[in-house]
């Protein structure tokens, strides 16, 4: 079994990640979890903090030895540069407390309120701290390390922009390399280079109107092989679980997989992907709208997973709020922030999939180390050929 947590606050002295069920013996490469660090906190739309202050350097605590992972549970450390800006304000020590300091206006569509109520904080710094979506670095970088462990089955998983702001990008039928390569090139990882330059428009524009943008992005795991999930339990459910994992990326407020919500306007006949055989083959479909998975399994096809993001709520004209200490009408606190973040939330949705594709495979194919993880996934190959 495969577990991740994080801890840390935005502006504290750093980030968590802890990762524990890795195999023993998967080599890391430190040069990619690098560059996915990078690729989380680049795009058109992000804000100076993201471009130009954070630099997401990664600390290696435990679990790792002379560049592989050895069984214990690994856990990274990516220290705040701006920190030091802010060491008295989230300071562990009561003598630096200071009510002059304190947040009390919210922000409508944050954790602001929700999170004070629910644990009777007077300062909503105890909460957005937290829940700022710079706690997803530490995501990534969890993520990198189950990428790292899929590639050595060659399951690869990417991410692009399909729409932001209302403009939509058209559908195109790439091979997996081209893909990549659009995208990685791509300021805003988008494949249709006209919509791409529509929405950096509508980017400028919410900027200068102290605005944000929202919109969909698209996550695919390629080489994904039939049997991880379950049909038995709804917990065990892969697809349930994918959705659960995307959902609480910051921001998140739909999943689709596959055709999904256009599915739903289909008949049956339309939607559901006829099944062949040959002798090459085996098992497989020409059409993929059930996105890779069928009653909770994954059926050997490409896993599609769309996710609708709301703009973010840290607005710099804000909207109509209450001062939760004096409960009057106010306009709600001004934080730095970015204007649109759907291409990252795409890398952030890419590390929750190889999360729960790498969990599953585990659960499957267990094993203490990569050598004994890849014997009991030959094997299962070969069943499945021969069946």
């Amino acid at each position: 079994m495969l577990r991740f947590f994080t801890a840390g606050e935005s502006h504290g002295k750093g980030l968590i990640a802890f990762l524990e069920g890795i195999p023993a013996g998967l080599k890391i490469d430190f040069e990619f979890i690098k560059k996915e660090m990078k690729r989380r906190r680049s795009g058109y739309g992000r804000g100076k903090r993201s471009l130009s202050i954070e630099k997401d350097e990664i600390e290696i605590i435990s679990g790792i030895r002379w560049g592989r992972t050895i069984g214990s549970p690994i856990s990274i450390f990516i220290p705040n540069k701006d920190y030091e800006n802010w060491k008295e304000i989230l300071s562990p020590y009561e003598e630096y407390k200071n009510e002059e300091l304190y947040l009390t206006k919210p922000r409508p569509g944050h954790a602001d309120l929700a999170g004070a109520l629910k644990f009777l904080r007077e300062d909503l710094r105890d909460i957005l701290e937290r829940s700022s979506a710079r706690e997803t670095a530490a995501r990534v970088a969890a993520g990198a390390i189950c990428k790292l462990f899929l590639k050595e089955f060659n399951i690869e998983i990417l991410s692009f922009t399909k729409e932001i702001g209302g403009i939509r990008a058209k559908a195109f039928k790439l091979p997996l390399e081209e893909i990549i390569l659009k995208t990685e090139s791509s300021p805003l990882r988008c494949l249709d280079p006209e919509a791409e330059r529509k929405m950096k428009i509508a980017i400028d524009e919410a900027k200068k109107n102290g605005d944000t943008l929202g919109g969909i992005f698209t996550v695919c795991a390629y080489n994904v092989p039939p049997g991880l999930g379950s049909n038995s339990q709804w917990d065990l459910k892969i697809d349930g679980r994918i959705a659960q994992a995307m959902m609480s990326i910051p921001g998140v407020k739909g999943v689709e997989i596959g055709r999904g919500f256009d599915g739903a306007r289909k008949k049956g006949s339309q939607v559901h992907d006829p099944i062949y055989w040959s002798k090459e083959k085996g098992f497989y479909r020409i059409t993929n709208n059930a996105g890779g998975i069928e009653g909770g399994i994954t059926n050997g096809e490409v896993i599609i997973v769309r996710c609708a993001m709301k703009p973010i709520p840290s607005l710099m004209k804000p909207l109509q709020s209450v001062d939760i200490k004096t409960k009057k009408s106010c306009s709600a606190m001004i934080v730095r922030s970015d204007v649109c973040v759907v291409p990252s939330a795409g890398v952030i949705g890419e590390s929750m999939l190889a999360y729960v594709v790498a969990d599953e495979f585990i659960k499957k194919f267990g094993g203490d180390s990569m050598k004994e993880i890849k014997v009991n996934y030959e094997n299962y190959l070969k069943a499945i050929k021969a069946f």
